[in-house]
């Protein structure tokens, strides 16, 4: 049976929070910016150049995400211009050989761009480069100079951070999913009966919009059942309203069992069963209709040792593009009146 929608899949973009990775962003391109300015004013033209050029690329990530909102190109352009930044300060030392301070940024901004999976893969790989950087002998290639004390502690502090960060990305990305596991459990609540696990007079109506527009952009045909329980009141008086429920719920079940997996059965309001049929002329939805009947014509609801008798009245109306779908509904709702009036258990339009 066919389902209203739903959006459970884990959205990445929803995860990074696109307007966080774009403040981010142009904190990056500010702060480079004001770097380079200051650079620029000590005399250290090389320093300041490459971070203007750091700057850039962030402005660049920036319009990426703007011009194609594209999250995963804007933060990937930001993060790895990132890290080249800081294999260049690791490199020259930047200024009064600081420049290696600045790498705590990357443990928290990797796990967070890219997740804990590869945010902590791109953290190995980081942590290998820079080690190589600092570590290399300078008579083998010139580079600024730290003492071992300062590596290794370095080292130490920055995979503590790399620790912590991952730690909190897990818990964010735990409580994501939970969070996400409840809309969706929330969201079925709202779209179906509980009483006969059917799509609910909400359920049906999202899916009803959805057939609108799929017949306006490629025109085909589409059918709804108006099904109303013959004399319910009279069960309920007779028999209680538990047996009422019941009858429901094995309406629900006869039904399902008659339907293609495409249909789509609501429980319309109280006694009242709605079926939309996509890609079904309004004659095939008789011959469902006249099944149905044909299968509660010897069908005997048992509740407690009682056998209870159901019949149902139908109205079937086709689906035009040029309809409203409150339109459809209220014509379906003319012929099941014109049946019930006909004495019940019938079906009209008849075809």
């Amino acid at each position: 049976m066919q389902e209203p929608p739903y959006t459970d899949d884990i959205d990445k973009e929803e995860l990074q929070h696109p307007n966080v990775v774009s403040l981010f962003t142009l904190v990056g391109m500010t702060m480079t910016v004001i770097m380079g300015l200051i650079g620029l004013f000590n005399g250290n033209f090389i320093l300041a150049i490459t971070l203007f050029l750091a700057s850039f690329i962030c402005l660049l990530g920036y319009c990426a995400y703007q011009k194609f909102n594209n999250i995963e190109l804007s933060s990937t352009i930001v993060l790895y211009s990132l890290y080249l930044l800081m294999f260049y300060l690791t490199y020259t030392g930047g200024v009064e050989n600081t420049g290696p301070l600045w790498i705590y940024i990357i443990a928290p901004v990797s796990v967070f761009i890219h997740g804990l999976k590869r945010g902590l893969i791109d953290i190995g790989l980081f942590v290998i480069i820079i080690s190589t950087i600092m570590f290399i002998p300078t008579n083998i290639i010139a580079h600024a100079e730290y003492n071992i004390e300062f590596k290794l502690r370095l080292l130490y502090s920055f995979l503590t951070v790399t620790f912590l960060s991952a730690l909190y990305e897990y818990s964010r990305e735990k409580s994501y999913k939970q969070a996400l596991k409840l809309s969706k459990k929330y969201q079925q609540l709202a779209h179906f009966d509980l009483l006969t696990q059917l799509s609910n007079r909400r359920g049906a109506l999202s899916l009803l919009t959805q057939e609108k527009a799929r017949i306006i952009r490629n025109p085909h045909p589409c059918s709804i059942i108006l099904c109303d329980v013959d004399h319910f009141k009279r069960v309920n008086d007779q028999y209680g309203h538990n047996a009422g429920d019941a009858v429901l719920v094995e309406l629900a079940k006869i039904f399902t069992k008659n339907t293609r997996d495409q249909d789509c059965i609501a429980r319309w309001g109280g006694e009242e069963f709605l079926f939309i049929l996509p890609q079904t002329l309004a004659k095939n939805a008789n011959i469902l209709a006249e099944k149905i009947q044909e299968t509660l014509q010897d069908y005997l609801v048992n509740y407690e040792g009682d056998k209870i008798k159901v019949t149902v009245s139908m109205g079937i109306e086709q689906f035009n593009g040029d309809q409203s779908i409150d339109e459809v509904i209220n014509n379906a709702d003319k012929y099941l009146y014109q049946a019930k009036n006909a004495g019940r258990n019938q079906i009209f339009p008849k075809f």
